[in-house]
């Protein structure tokens, strides 16, 4: 595998990371700081995959003291304090800036304590080998290392396809480096090795997972799905979980349902290449719910309790297996776009997503088309015009929607025809009305 140097580094990151990256460099200059790039962005860059996240390392110095002086006007500099780290974001660019520092864990599961340390130590407290590297950057850096840092043999870890703990109680200290290593192996062609996957059973033996936090557990299942647009599949990660025994011991009777896989990895790649056109919308939301809906219902509030999901995504996510079969039972019987658009108005982007990956092929076609076309389409007529010919309350939110149906199915084109339509209609429930209370008052 070839050496790369600070130069193919600068030139494998995007544009306006490059150039950030020359100001935290031309800032550790003037301070005569060694920096170097460190754990994923090296190993990435030895891999030859795309650069997504820049993590740089002072072997001495204050990391914010830096990270300040090197902000360009308008640049946003975010301190994290508990682990001595800080970011630094202009436009598109971050950079994560640390100083060196060692941990130690006070009991397994626990969240480290941070002190300073030295590029050695920093280089020892991560989690595989393939990410124990450093690279550096700055001429300081450079007098003191000549290439990459490499005290673990991660490189040859990388062209052996081995994701290797550095120590057997690796998983003890952190057992979310088990979610981890489910992450990055499938999604970096590197398996675990036989040496961590012991270490593995030993800390599932243990019950190491029993003082991790919910909130942590779910940050994890977070990543597997945003890590999708990274060329992971979700269904895969849960699989590889699921054979090593983890999602067990995060909750007993959790297991990946057969039922579930398909969808999961249909979801995966309608994350990495969108169906339709979205804002923001939180792809985990949509993946639990798949994954959960074939559970039953004790075991998926069980599930959602021990991730901390709570509020009102946990009801999204529990009412999701009724729901969806609502949905799609009136999608099957729907005739015409304005039935179709009248059984997924009401969802979210996670619930519409979720749902789309469990349907069958003609049915995520309508889901697609309403997506992309019919839930933008506004009818010719609003609540104002309704009021001006005399509905109110309810009955007027009811022809609203009766006008709707009506336009996207093609029965109407003009606002004289939506006006018309609606005169009519309450016209027959006025008639209708007059009849009811007639019979009720001969009996």
């Amino acid at each position: 595998m070839k050496q790369p140097g600070a130069s193919e580094f600068r030139k494998a990151l995007q544009h306006d990371t490059a150039e950030l990256l020359d100001s935290v460099l031309d800032a550790a200059e003037s301070r005569g700081l060694a920096v170097y790039a460190v754990g994923g962005p090296v190993r990435d860059l030895l891999l030859s995959k795309a650069i997504h996240d820049v993590d740089l390392l002072l072997e001495t110095g204050d990391a914010v003291a830096l990270a300040t002086l090197a902000a360009p006007p308008d640049a946003r500099v975010t301190r994290h304090d508990r682990f001595g780290t800080v970011r630094l974001q202009f436009g598109s660019a971050a950079i994560d800036l640390s100083a060196a520092r060692r941990e130690t864990y006070a009991h397994a599961g626990a969240l480290p304590r941070v002190e300073p340390g030295s590029l050695e130590e920093d280089l020892a407290r991560r989690d595989f080998t393939a990410n124990a590297l450093a690279l550096p950057l700055s001429s300081h850096a450079q007098r003191e290392h000549s290439g990459i840092i490499d005290l673990a043999d991660g490189v040859a870890d990388l062209v052996g396809g081995h994701l290797r703990i550095l120590h057997p109680r690796s998983f003890h200290d952190d057992p979310t480096r088990v979610l981890r290593a489910a992450r990055l192996g499938p999604r970096l062609g590197l398996s675990l090795t036989r040496g961590s996957r012991t270490a593995l059973r030993d800390a599932l033996r243990d019950g190491v997972f029993g003082r991790v936090s919910g909130d942590r557990l779910r940050r994890e299942l977070v990543k597997v799905f945003d890590d999708v647009r990274l060329g992971l599949d979700p269904s895969g990660v849960l699989r590889l979980l699921s054979n090593w025994h983890v999602l067990g011991a995060l909750e007993p009777g959790l297991d990946l349902p057969r039922a579930a896989v398909v969808p999961l990895r249909r979801l995966g790649r309608a994350i990495a290449s969108p169906p339709w056109r979205s804002g923001r919308w939180r792809s985990w939301i949509s993946g639990l719910s798949i994954w959960l809906a074939p559970a039953s219902p004790a075991l998926r509030r069980r599930a959602l309790q021990r991730f901390s999901v709570r509020g009102e995504v946990a009801q999204v996510i529990s009412r999701f297996p009724k729901a969806s079969g609502g949905w799609m039972d009136a999608l099957h019987r729907a005739r015409g776009r304005g039935a179709v658009d009248a059984a997924l108005a009401a969802l979210s982007e996670e619930e519409l997503y979720a749902l789309y990956s469990l349907a069958e092929s003609k049915v995520r076609r309508r889901i697609a088309r309403f997506a992309v076309e019919d839930r933008m389409r506004r009818a010719p007529v609003t609540g104002e015009d309704l009021l001006e010919i005399g509905l109110e309350g309810p009955a007027l939110g009811r022809v609203l929607h009766r006008v709707r149906i009506a336009y996207l199915d093609g029965v109407l084109k003009s606002r004289d025809e939506a006006i018309a339509l609606a005169r009519e209609i309450a016209r027959r429930r006025g008639a209708s009305k007059l009849k009811a209370v007639a019979k009720a008052s001969r009996r």
